[in-house]
């Protein structure tokens, strides 16, 4: 199997000197692309994949990254089930030395898009406060736009809540045999889940031994891929719940073997057991 690696062709929306994509929902696409353009995103969703270069992690609740030049990235929203909020800008490698070149005021700024060379995450106020203006940003004409995205690139640059990803920004050939075993495994457990599914089964499927397969894919998550496999089938499981399916037949409608280990497992992700869940939405 072949995921191809595709070079995105962007232009600047009309009038501006970047471009603002809002809710693209490529949910069902599994998009991995890479571009000269610098791109800023933030994205809304129960939960998410982050795949930026070599860095794969989940994300809960939001996520904010600062991706540079030409480092390959799988959209924010790939197999998430409902509809994702999401705000993209996307702006030349040089865009803001154009606009201020040299200026005093713009140095934290260019210090951030050196740390943005190999992928930066944002979190805590510093995310919120962020996804806020950006989210606000798509209502505006475009000088309002620009002003309000240096005010988001400064709020970025003197905060202390980031991560650096430290991520390559070439697509070498490991990098995207990386991307092809993922894709292989995520479809997998997409199209199986309501089964019982076994370690040897996946492993196989990317040519892995048993053991070999639990350490990559631990090492490539931060998750075992039972905890994964449970994640997506609890996922299911509220989706299923929301529609007013009852506990019993939500627990084996998505692949789990006893309503005990549904209870458990359940309450284990979400913090309360499917009862209660049903109850606070009031579907009972």
């Amino acid at each position: 199997m072949s995921i191809k690696l595709s070079l995105e062709n962007i232009k600047p929306d009309e009038g501006s000197s970047f471009r603002i994509l809002v809710t693209p929902n490529l949910n069902e696409i599994y998009y991995w692309h890479f571009h000269p353009e610098i791109e800023l995103v933030y994205v809304e969703a129960e939960k998410g994949i982050r795949h930026i270069g070599d860095h794969i992690s989940t994300y809960e609740g939001s996520d904010l990254a600062l991706i540079g030049s030409y480092i390959p990235h799988l959209n924010f929203d790939y197999g998430v089930k409902s509809t994702v909020e999401t705000v993209v800008v996307q702006f030349r490698q040089y865009f803001y030395e154009d606009a201020f070149y040299k200026q005093p005021e713009m140095q934290p700024i260019y210090r951030l898009m050196e740390r943005a060379a190999t992928g930066i995450a944002f979190y805590g106020e510093t995310k919120k406060q962020a996804g806020l203006l950006l989210k606000k940003m798509t209502s505006l004409a475009s000088f309002e736009q620009l002003i309000l995205l240096i005010q988001v690139f400064q709020l970025l640059a003197v905060s202390e809540e980031y991560t650096l990803l430290n991520t390559r920004p070439i697509a070498s050939h490991a990098v995207i045999k990386e991307q092809e075993r993922m894709h292989i495994i995520y479809k997998f457990v997409e199209a199986h889940f309501q089964q019982t599914i076994k370690i040897s089964d996946i492993a196989q499927q990317v040519n892995l031994s048993d053991a070999a397969f639990c350490r990559y894919f631990k090492k490539s998550t931060k998750l075992t891929y039972t905890d994964f496999v449970n994640q997506y089938r609890v996922n299911h499981a509220k989706k299923l719940l929301m529609q007013n399916a009852n506990v019993t037949e939500t627990c084996y409608d998505t692949g789990f073997e006893s309503l005990s280990y549904f209870n458990k497992i359940f309450k284990k992700v979400t913090g309360e057991n499917p009862s209660t869940f049903r109850k606070r939405k009031g579907l009972d």
